[in-house]
């Protein structure tokens, strides 16, 4: 049996650092950069891109990123690129899953600089494609991981406090979803199975999340960055991506692909879905009552959403949630994963019961 693990060639994380981006892209050649950026950043952080390549006499260029993930918008980028020695992706997840879509399509590498803690995407060896209406359509394997991960605590820290709260709700998914794959000896996004390292980073990933994330968010609903901030994040962006990329993805995701469906939750957050997604699998497994209490308790305080209210989908009637059950376990989907068999009427029952057990909390 085959077990794998993998993760970016380099994990940087401090205050500061994007301010040294021109430094670490000077090992990849003399073309530079083409940086796909949200307007965001291109407006905020234009001239200190700039002059970290100027330093190093390599140049590059800035495209601002058209909103979402799309093979329309990774074919334009990868048409734009030039004499660009390496492709960097600064910004949130659907930004840096163009940039390593682009640089895998290129036979570029590639720097991922989010500006925010909000999935567990940038260290991952895989793009999630959607349509242009923002309904998912596919995941992209990539042969490798990013060469490096830049986290500039000093930028993520600036960016709304719920950012990180959704990175937390995608990153909560990250042991249950391994423990799942565990059971089911499955194979991983990693195209093995899972090794005891990457195990013990999921494991140690919701650990520090519930021990560190309800501080973090205090901190982080007033820009501050404190040691639980620090935490937060590396558990997010790292811990999260190794441990899910390397030790698999099940239900909860699977029932995030199924509520892209439903325009009514399109301006939730990918971690936001992902999180009731978590509630959802639990209640598959039928885990105790305490665990449940805990996780459910832990998501309201800082506020993830626990019932089909906080997803905005109250409205929905029971013919849509179906078509999102049916979604959700569409075989090239995660729900085939779990550790027995999974119908949509299960998805189904589970959810409701998700939500009710939401509210009774």
């Amino acid at each position: 049996m085959t077990k794998i693990i993998c993760s970016p060639g380099s994990y940087v994380q401090g205050p500061g650092e994007l301010e040294k981006l021109g430094q670490y892209a000077q090992p990849f050649g003399p073309g530079g950069a083409y940086i796909i950026a949200g307007h965001f950043v291109n407006t905020h952080y234009h001239d200190q891109l700039t002059h970290s390549f100027s330093e190093k006499n390599l140049p590059c260029v800035i495209s601002e990123f058209g909103g979402e993930c799309s093979m329309e918008e990774i074919t334009k980028h990868k048409d734009n690129l030039g004499d660009a020695s390496v492709v960097i992706g600064i910004g949130g997840g659907k930004v840096l899953d163009t940039a390593k879509a682009v640089a895998h399509y290129a036979g570029l590498p590639v720097i991922i600089a989010p500006t925010i803690a909000s999935t567990d995407a940038p260290c991952s060896r895989l793009s999630v494609i959607y349509k242009e209406n923002g309904e998912f359509e596919s995941y992209l394997p990539l042969p490798k991981n990013p060469e490096m991960v830049l986290m500039d605590t000093n930028i993520i820290c600036a960016a709304p406090a719920r950012f990180m709260i959704a990175g937390i709700g995608d990153a909560l998914a990250t042991y249950y979803e391994a423990a799942a794959c565990v059971a089911s000896n499955a194979t991983t996004m990693a195209g093995g199975h899972v090794t005891n390292a990457a195990f013990a980073l999921a494991k140690l990933c919701r650990d520090i999340l519930l021990e560190d994330g309800l501080k973090a968010v205090a901190a982080a609903e007033q820009s501050l960055r404190t040691k639980a901030v620090e935490n937060i994040i590396e558990a997010n962006t790292y811990l999260s991506g190794v441990g899910f990329e390397s030790s698999g993805l099940a239900a909860a995701h699977a029932i995030h692909n199924g509520l892209t469906i439903l325009p009514e939750c399109h301006d939730k957050l990918h971690g936001e879905k992902v999180a009731f997604g978590t509630l959802t699998q639990l209640v598959l497994e039928n885990y105790s009552l305490e665990e449940l209490g805990d996780i459910i308790t832990f998501c309201k305080a800082i506020g993830l959403p626990t019932t089909f209210k906080d997803l905005g989908i109250e409205g929905v009637s029971d013919e849509q949630l179906m078509e999102v059950a049916k979604r959700a376990c569409a075989p090239d989907d995660t729900m085939g994963n779990m550790p027995f068999s999974v119908t949509p009427e299960d998805v189904f029952s589970a959810m409701k019961t998700a939500d009710a057990l939401g509210k009774a909390f």
